[in-house]
């Protein structure tokens, strides 16, 4: 493996790709890079990795491997959203569900979790699949990049007597997923649009499981891309690495449909929409 030094004009198409695959372009880290014939298109791996493909001033063309080039955007989702851990609580215990929540709630009970092993992704505080355990699912995984969410959860689930049935793990599920057996019914609140790379997301949760996949994300409306791109132009502001996104609903029911899952429960409020796929009975 050897290690290469950019020129300006390398450093710039490396930035270009970056952003292009919705990715932050710094820091990355250049892992190899190996001769190879002409290529003209930055593409991105399987893994989330960033090829970038260029002609060097030498006339060679070089390929050049960069690493996990989101890292920056998880460390950044990471402390935005450990910021408001305390508060998150406070307001479940005060308030209880959002409206989207609460039809992401209704959905599940309709699909049924009586006795399931839940896989909450983005799990925060840990309100939603702890309410679950305690009407009648039997046990729970809680993934979540924030290590204050994942804090607050664990107090929570002591407090209600729930901690020898949920399991918490602090990470970024992209790079974790492995590490986790399949689950009955899998749920994600208000996650895919932390993501840049939806469709990866998506698909490797599908592939983790069994029988219910449960998700809430922003509705394809102008007011909410108005929002979102408010709220990336701040988070720019504050160079923070994080963005907010809105995805496709087409493209992601797509996904989930063609992994063999039925739309079983659909609800709106103004900005979420949220959906329950169930796979049939064979």
């Amino acid at each position: 493996m050897q290690r290469l030094k950019f020129s300006r004009s390398a450093t710039v198409l490396i930035t270009l790709a970056l952003t292009l695959t919705g990715c932050s372009s710094r820091p990355y880290t250049v892992v190899a890079f190996d001769p190879a014939t002409l290529l003209e298109r930055a593409h991105v791996q399987k893994q989330g990795d960033v090829t970038v493909s260029t002609l060097l001033p030498c006339g060679k063309s070089t390929r050049i491997i960069l690493m996990s080039c989101c890292c920056p955007h998880s460390n950044s989702a990471n402390r935005f959203f450990s910021r408001f851990a305390g508060q998150y609580r406070k307001r479940f215990e005060s308030k209880g569900f959002e409206p989207s929540q609460k039809h992401l709630l209704e959905g599940l009970t309709k699909a049924g979790f009586e006795a399931a092993n839940i896989l909450e992704i983005g799990s925060g505080v840990g309100h939603l699949h702890q309410t679950m355990l305690e009407r009648g699912a039997a046990s729970a995984v809680g993934i979540d990049l924030a290590s204050k969410m994942i804090e607050e959860a664990r107090h929570w689930a002591t407090e209600r007597q729930l901690q020898d049935k949920v399991r918490y793990v602090e990470g970024d599920f992209m790079d974790i997923a492995d590490d986790f057996s399949k689950a009955d019914v899998t749920v994600l609140d208000k996650v895919v649009c932390c993501y840049p790379d939806a469709k990866g997301l998506v698909n490797a949760s599908l592939a983790k499981t069994n029988r219910v996949y449960a998700l809430t994300y922003p509705r394809d409306r102008w007011f909410v891309r108005l929002m979102m791109g408010s709220m990336a132009l701040f988070m720019k502001i504050i160079r923070s690495d994080f963005r907010p996104y809105v995805h496709s609903p087409l493209m992601i029911e797509n996904w989930i449909s063609e992994s063999g899952f039925v739309k079983d429960y659909q609800n709106t409020n103004m900005v979420w929409l949220t959906q329950v796929y169930v796979r049939p009975a064979i």
